[in-house]
């Protein structure tokens, strides 16, 4: 049995080892203070009006969270999908199209690089007049308009609020459980903002979902193995993005996963006495994606 062999073995009886791990994974995935955010809404969404759910459109599906139908009652809702700029566009609309079909009013946004963000701002404002309308027939005085911001973390949500403010509301990171508390923010006059800690659900569906949101940053990465997700994001890009893997590595897309550790790792000069070593690969794979250096994809794919 030669090294490459025995390196393939070891790689294989790793990724096993974490596959049969994800029946312990709930125990991290849905923090305590997750679970007091849904409640804290709860307590709040007789107060809001209308509900921004925020998701990533590199994972349409993946990011969208089961429960915040059931959070928000019947609250009129807007579907934004951030990272419009790292996206297959083509795939993405894809579930922009699903979506609205499902009654949802969805915008796709880059938040980073959109030199406005009038079309939330002229569907928020859209809303808030009918809601308005509404209140008057009732013999009501108009008031401002207050908003529930939510998804699931890293999504964009402070980003979002930033832009819509037009200042830093709020703390930035690329990594989940930034914001931490439930707060008001005023936008303008006519419009405040209840801001929330991204939440998760309480019990995955799939395996998929789970390696999806590890790739995007959406979950903290030490709860799975960071080599098992930068074998599912080889393998993803292998199966529907080969020439944006071609293009990054310069190597045949059509190899075997673990000699695409063994070429990246000769690449970056992660070889010690002969061996790959694997945690620093799959760094650089994770960081490839989440910087955007193989292009705009979306892994999330429509099922015919």
């Amino acid at each position: 049995m030669d090294m490459y062999q025995k390196r393939k073995i070891r790689a294989e009886k790793k990724n096993n080892d974490s596959q049969k791990s994800f029946s312990k994974v709930p125990i991290s995935w849905y923090p305590g203070h997750m679970a007091k955010t849904k409640r804290e809404i709860s307590e709040k969404i007789n107060l809001i009006d209308i509900a921004l759910e925020v998701i990533d459109a590199r994972i349409p599906m993946s990011s969208k969270n089961k429960e915040v139908d059931d959070l928000t009652k019947n609250k009129p809702k807007i579907l934004i999908m951030t990272k419009k700029d790292l996206c297959d566009s083509e795939k993405t609309n894809q579930w922009v199209h699903f979506y609205e079909k499902e009654g949802y009013q969805v915008l796709l946004i880059d938040l980073l690089h959109d030199k406005n963000l009038n079309s939330i701002l002229n569907k928020i404002n859209e809303l808030s007049l009918d809601l308005n309308q509404k209140r008057q027939a009732k013999g009501l005085k108009p008031r401002r308009t207050r908003i529930l911001i939510l998804g699931i973390p890293n999504v964009g949500k402070s980003t979002l609020i930033n832009r819509l403010v037009g200042k830093k509301a709020t703390n930035v990171g690329n990594k989940p459980g930034v914001t931490k508390n439930l707060e008001w923010i005023r936008i303008n006059k006519d419009l405040e903002l209840l801001d929330t800690p991204g939440i998760l659900w309480p019990k995955l569906e799939g395996e998929n979902i789970a390696l999806n949101l590890a790739s995007m940053t959406a979950i903290k990465e030490e709860i799975l193995n960071k080599e098992q997700i930068a074998f599912y994001i080889l393998e993803t890009l292998k199966k529907y993005y080969p020439t944006s893997l071609e293009k990054r590595y310069q190597f045949d897309s059509q190899i075997e996963i673990t000699e695409m550790f063994e070429q990246i790792g000769k690449k970056i000069g992660a070889i010690s006495k002969g061996e790959v070593d694997s945690e620093k690969v799959a760094t650089i794979v994770l960081k490839d994606l989440r910087e955007g250096n193989f292009g705009q994809v979306t892994f999330d794919q429509m099922v015919k």
